[in-house]
């Protein structure tokens, strides 16, 4: 009877998140590749949720003056077609993922980039706390008022669960919330149709409803009142416009090809959500829907829709399209989870935040992305209580400010390559009517809601840029003092080009083993070697390199970038290699890629021991002037997780100290 191996952590991972992937799968990218009406769901939710709630805010604030909402809608289809269509353009430039981070940083300046960067971050941790709060308010409205309570501890479990399904996967994570995105699509388009059916002959009335409204208004208030009193309804309604940003940013998730993928998302986006805006607007305009205690705006048009319908079609019917309303709101939370850990990890690429936020997990995912942005959302949301008021304050602010510094990137690259390109007039009025509408939107919503809380969310991100700083001068810091190591690869460089054997060493039976662990051809793996030969003067006379390149945030993009990471890896190797050749000493060299250095190194081990028994493994660590929680925080150590592996399978593990 075979003895059962013992419950393990690895196998609860594999249950709730699920195996590693196989990166020796040719098909791997087309599996983890999102096509354009999977993409639509997952990034395209976000934009479509709004309408929960963006169309209702707008509405409200012109007051009686309802048949001006006419004007306010079609200004807000116009905005979400002109923001569409200039990221439709940045996809075309930055077609291996653009977004407002890289954007700004490459067509503005770093700094703006990274102002663009940590504004999306806090944007995208609102989304996920927004959406899932306006979702357990829905949710509970259709149960008893003791239930209350339980709306915090429900929100925060279905933060968890969708922390669970994205550590999984991009898609493992989409697919479950087709069916619900499909059932708001089709609740929804019937709403709109059946209300302008049944109300054609209504169509005059509202023209000349439009046209009264407008003398009376303007009798009222005036002409410049009129104009504010448009303006601030179409502010109120700026957070319909969130989502559009995050199809730019991960291009990189999409199929092959990826622009034509990109843009065909946006595209489905923009239109579904000008339609759904302008069909709800019109809707309320004609039923004239008017606001009642403890209901939206969508709620009581959809129950005057069904008024006259049998009550169990019409109960069922509203059940249904509100339950798809408030579920299409947790599908929107998954918008940040897509979009933040995306511009996180490219920010740790930059040194902006740890580079640990770049690293990928074994079911190649931004793990610590995820983390973080779920755990914020979770804090986020208990010290709100789950406040959809105070939350939609904080809301639709930051997402303004890095589409104003995208836009005013593409604007600049435009004009400085008007000469390369015969449209650029075209692409410029594009990117710059994007601009324009996005700085009307980000100051207004900002004066408006400034006092209110929107202060907070400005504070928020000050800290955040605040430490970004600190972050990167930290780095700074650290690659000045590496810099007096990497003298010494010129050096050896230029000894192997002068003493380069015609036959290599043979193997020294007499001598012992080294096997060195290095990161790439460089001053710390150099320094190791020389301590090695250093400290053990005469006892190896054989030595083996070992190096896993690391596959992060950075080069999972494709085949081709997993393809030079294999070549980078094998030509730093044979460097070592070839120098230690050309002292006179056998070497041999092994190298693998994988998200996990210690998993990778440690089967490598394993073959190199059963072939040299005798083989001492080495590694070398940094050794700052002073140890502190930002070095530990900010930089791995590696090589001790590692030793702590080797010993467990008996072989000797050397740390070596490198001062920096």
């Amino acid at each position: 009877m075979e003895e059962k191996k013992p419950f393990t952590f690895r196998d609860l991972k594999n249950i709730l998140i699920g195996r590693s992937r196989d990166l020796q799968d040719r098909g791997l990218f087309h599996h983890l590749s999102l096509i354009a009406f999977f993409a639509w769901v997952g990034l395209g939710a976000d934009g479509l949720s709004s309408s929960c709630y963006g169309p209702q805010e707008s509405f409200l604030a012109l007051g009686s003056h309802t048949h001006l909402s006419l004007i306010v809608g079609l200004l807000t289809v116009g905005t979400i077609l002109v923001i569409s269509a200039s990221y439709s353009q940045l996809i075309e430039l930055f077609p291996s993922g653009g977004g407002g981070y890289l954007v700004a940083s490459k067509l503005l300046s770093p700094t703006a980039g990274m102002v663009a960067g940590c504004a999306l971050l806090i944007d995208y941790v609102l989304t996920i706390t927004v959406s899932i709060a306006s979702g357990a308010d829905a949710i509970f409205s259709l149960v008893p008022v003791d239930f209350a309570i339980l709306k915090v501890p429900f929100a925060v479990f279905i933060l968890i669960l969708l922390i669970l399904m994205n550590l999984r996967g991009v898609k493992e994570s989409v697919l479950p919330l087709v069916p619900i995105f499909i059932l708001f699509i089709l609740t929804h388009a019937f709403i709109i149709i059946y209300t302008l059916l049944t109300h054609v002959p209504s169509f005059p009335s509202i023209v000349t409803g439009l046209q009264t409204d407008t003398t009376s208004t303007i009798n009222q208030l005036g002409a410049f009142g009129i104009i504010f009193l448009i303006l601030r309804a179409y502010s109120m309604g700026a957070g319909t416009y969130t989502g559009i940003e995050a199809i730019s940013n991960a291009v990189t998730i999409l199929r092959e090809p990826r622009v034509r993928t990109a843009k065909k998302t946006m595209a489905y986006m923009a239109i579904s959500l000008s339609v759904v805006v302008m069909g709800l607007m019109l809707g309320y305009l004609l039923f004239n829907v008017s606001l009642v205690e403890g209901k939206t705006l969508n709620a009581v048009l959809i129950e005057n829709t069904t008024a006259h319908w049998s009550k169990p079609w019409a109960g069922t019917f509203v059940l249904l399209t509100l339950f798809a309303e408030a579920a299409l709101l947790f599908v929107a939370a998954q918008t940040g989870f897509l979009g933040g850990p995306k511009v996180l990890s490219n920010m740790a690429l930059d040194r902006w935040f740890p580079t640990r936020f770049s690293a990928i997990s074994d079911r190649l995912v931004s793990q610590n992305g995820v983390l973080i942005m779920g755990i914020s959302a979770i804090i986020l949301l208990l010290l709100t209580k789950g406040s959809v008021q105070l939350l939609v304050v904080l809301y639709a602010i930051n997402v303004f400010i890095t589409f104003v510094l995208s836009q005013m990137g593409m604007v600049r690259h435009w004009w400085n390559e008007r000469r390369r390109h015969r449209s650029w007039k075209r692409k410029v009025a594009v990117n710059g009517a994007g601009l324009v509408l996005s700085a009307f939107i980000l100051i207004s919503t900002v004066i408006i809601k400034f006092n209110d809380g929107g202060w907070m969310t400005l504070a928020v991100t000050g800290a955040l840029i605040l430490l970004a700083i600190g972050t990167k001068q930290h780095y700074f810091k650290t690659a000045l003092l590496l810099k007096r190591l990497n003298t010494l690869t010129t050096a050896v460089s230029q000894e192997m080009l002068q003493a380069r054997p015609s036959v290599p060493p043979p193997y020294d039976l007499k001598g012992k083993t080294a096997v060195v662990f290095v990161s790439g051809f460089n001053g710390m793996g150099l320094h190791t070697l020389m301590n090695v030969i250093r400290f053990f003067k005469g006892t190896f006379r054989n030595f083996v390199f070992v190096q896993v390149g690391i596959i992060d945030a950075g080069n999972f993009k494709g085949e081709a970038e997993l393809h030079h990471l294999q070549a980078k890896s094998q030509e730093d190797i044979e460097r070592y290699v070839l120098y230690m050749q050309s002292q006179g000493f056998y070497a041999e060299g092994h190298h693998a890629v994988g998200v996990d250095v210690v998993e990778e190194s440690e089967k490598i081990a394993i073959g190199i021991a059963a072939k040299y028994p005798d083989a001492v493994f080495f590694g070398g660590q940094l050794v700052f002037p002073r140890d502190s929680f930002v070095n530990r925080l900010f930089h791995n150590y590696t090589v001790f997780s590692l030793q702590k592996h080797l010993y467990r399978q008996g072989l000797l593990f050397v740390i070596l100290p490198i001062r920096v």
